[in-house]
């Protein structure tokens, strides 16, 4: 991988409504991105398959969907008023600030080679809540999302049929005041997170910190094209936070070298009973069988939709050279990912008994899939548009299904063209 790879993917992304800088039209807004018509077909698909694997397969795992501001006691509790902190040192030349590991001996903006020393500094954002001045109490925007399943557990446990062991998911947005929000989607300061906080007997977490390990790099290279690109990074001892037996990163290889991509971690009990603490509530659990009482430990998934999303564009960017010397760029993206799972095209725009039947088809298969009308420029110019956004077939509508009831189907990937029957496309494109 070339480190070029990132800016050819900044580029397509915008080209082609994947992804835009925020509030663009007033010069940006530096970690903030908005995911354009195209990208937000791809990431809702990216949550759905996420969602599948861990709530809807599952008889242990159920859902919540919490609030990005809650009662500001929460972030004492879980350490973040005091803990949540990064370091920054600023450049005496430009006055830019970044992070320590960022600078790598000079400014990354300027060039300079003269810092001042880093200082931490708290990376929760700060908001109000209450209308009247004088009046409003502090808060914050989540800096992670897992929090609200912590304050949920006790209100899940009395109204669902859920028992120990069994696991609360979240897909949700979380806010970081990046110092330097950098490379794309990789580090920014507002992302999603999917979480899923798993809650076991004391005497259990070993067996199940393995399970989720083996199932969370599984669901990965069930993702990516090229899984040789995925290894666990097992946190040093000495640098894991003081409650954690253990930590894994899964980790991905982008262009820069490896990177987190989710991380498993030994929760014990300590965020149940930080919350009982501070709360003054008892969060502890009582096993319905033996009636034995106790603070479950959580084995915590979580990972960063954005950064998930950004390495599968990584993954599925492909340059072609055909056999005319055209370059092809081609998004062999997980289909199940893609945002449309076939684009339709009238051969030409100006016989109405071919739009005609090819907007018959459109609207056939528009009922059970995600598909796109396209007759936009000459076939070839479709099918690079349709190749760069990921879609993986085409079907073109042409003189001889009005003859035979026949459509051209062409294979993203291969570039392959076969007839198939109009009664038998729909079944075709679902294989």
């Amino acid at each position: 991988m070339e480190l070029d790879l990132l800016s050819k993917i900044t580029a397509l992304s915008k080209r082609r409504g994947i992804l835009f800088p925020n509030s663009e039209i007033y010069g940006g807004i530096g970690g903030f991105y908005d995911y354009g018509p195209v990208g937000v077909e791809m990431k809702n698909n990216l949550k759905r398959m996420w969602w599948k694997y861990m709530v809807d397969d599952r008889d242990d795992v159920v859902g919540i969907d919490g609030t990005i501001i809650t009662h500001p006691k929460v972030w004492e509790a879980s350490g973040h008023i005091t803990g949540f902190a990064d370091e920054m040192a600023e450049c005496k030349k430009c006055h830019q600030r970044f992070r320590p590991e960022d600078i790598e001996g000079k400014c990354p903006k300027c060039g300079g080679t003269d810092f001042s020393e880093a200082k931490k500094y708290n990376m929760l954002f700060k908001t109000e809540v209450g209308v009247i001045e004088g009046e409003t109490t502090p808060a914050y925007l989540r800096g992670e999302a897992c929090q609200t399943i912590y304050l949920d557990f006790k209100n899940v446990v009395d109204s669902s049929r859920v028992k120990v062991p069994f696991g609360i998911a979240q897909i949700g947005k979380a806010f970081r005041n990046e110092v330097t929000p950098n490379k794309f989607t990789f580090r920014t300061r507002e992302f999603e997170q999917w979480d899923l906080q798993f809650f076991v007997h004391p005497s259990d977490m070993g067996k199940w910190f393995e399970y989720w390990k083996e199932q969370r790099m599984s669901f990965y290279k069930n993702l990516y094209r090229k899984s040789e690109n995925l290894r666990f990074y097992q946190h040093p001892k000495e640098k894991l936070v003081f409650y954690a037996k253990d930590a894994f990163d899964i980790e991905y290889l982008a262009p820069w070298g490896w990177a987190e991509n989710e991380g498993i971690h030994w929760r014990g009990d300590y965020d149940l009973t930080q919350h009982s603490k501070f709360s003054g509530k008892d969060l502890s659990y009582t096993d319905p069988i033996t009636n034995e009482r106790y603070i479950p430990h959580i084995v915590e998934t979580s990972g960063g939709v954005d950064r998930t999303f950004l390495y599968l564009l990584f993954d599925a960017y492909e340059e072609e050279t055909l056999a005319n010397g055209e370059l092809r760029t081609v998004l062999k993206i997980n289909p199940e990912i893609a945002a449309y799972k076939a684009a339709v095209f009238p051969l030409v725009g100006n016989k109405e008994e071919i739009t005609g039947k090819a907007r018959e088809i459109y609207t056939m298969l528009k009922k059970d899939m995600k598909v796109m009308w396209d007759d936009r420029g000459n076939i070839g110019k479709r099918y690079r548009y349709q190749d760069e956004i990921g879609t993986p077939k085409c079907i073109t509508i042409d003189y001889q299904t009005l003859e035979d009831g026949t459509v051209t189907v062409r294979d993203r990937d291969t570039m392959e063209q076969v007839r198939v029957k109009v009664e038998e496309l729909k079944e075709s494109l679902t294989k």
